[in-house]
């Protein structure tokens, strides 16, 4: 099901796509491929929207900073000091992160309002990005398909990146999720396990030092004998050993 959402202030609208397979409904947004909703039963068979999101266009509008939702790209997370090298060239990007470049610039792809069609079980937003979009190189034609699984329901999210030049490409989804529903509060009771040896560590800017660490002995192992640990959300909530 499709719908009208919105207007962005130049008069291009904005449209909401809705996805249903079993107890569970998505709700898409042709805006910055925005995941805006995802209602899911949990295993009392209460329902619950997991993501968190704005009820209209202009809550996403105001609040651009937290990306909440977004399909971001060129490329997800920070290039230090707003640029690269390629084949020899050096890149100039927007340093809308001081002094980095973040999530594709000060106008990437979640700020874009992006073409759809239907696919089976699903939707898939496309559009082209021209040589020189926010500073990086190429024409790049990219694509991302949302669909639910038959059985669970599982929301799977696909991307595909075609281009006609050498350049840098770097896709990721920006929901953020309570799994006791958006709702709730506090995720902080919400635990993490993740098999991995090793971390990337980050400089003062949050960007990786190029280091693999190791995750035996440190704040991400606890006292777990090299075996991880279980992450407790929350700033400063630590670690705690045991898989329970």
């Amino acid at each position: 099901m499709t719908e009208l959402f919105g207007t962005l202030s130049d008069g291009t609208p904005v449209h909401r796509w809705t996805l249903e397979r079993g107890r569970t409904r998505v709700r898409i947004l042709t805006y910055g491929g925005i995941v805006q909703s995802v209602e899911v039963p949990d295993r009392d068979g209460r329902s619950a929207d997991v993501v968190l999101g704005f009820a209209d266009l202009d809550g996403y509008l105001r609040n651009q900073g937290p990306f909440f939702g977004a399909l971001i790209g060129r490329y997800a997370n920070r290039i230090a000091d707003g640029r690269f090298t390629l084949d020899g060239r050096t890149y100039e990007l927007a340093r809308n992160n001081p002094p980095n470049s973040l999530h594709g610039g000060a106008v990437g792809f979640d700020k874009r309002v992006w073409d759809v069609e239907a696919v089976e079980g699903g939707v898939r937003l496309f559009r082209v990005s021209p040589d020189g979009e926010e500073g990086f190189p190429g024409r790049v034609s990219v694509s991302a398909t949302y669909t639910l699984e038959e059985g669970g329901g599982a929301l799977r999210v696909s991307y595909e990146a075609v281009t006609d030049a050498p350049t840098v490409v770097n896709l990721t989804n920006h929901s953020y999720w309570n799994l006791a529903g958006a709702a709730a509060g506090s995720a902080g009771g919400h635990e993490l396990r993740i098999e991995a040896s090793r971390v990337t560590p980050v400089d003062a800017d949050l960007i990786p030092t190029g280091e693999l660490a190791a995750v035996e002995g440190t704040r991400f192992d606890g006292e777990c004998g090299g075996g991880g640990g279980v992450v407790r959300a929350g700033v400063g909530a630590g670690v705690e050993c045991g898989y329970d």
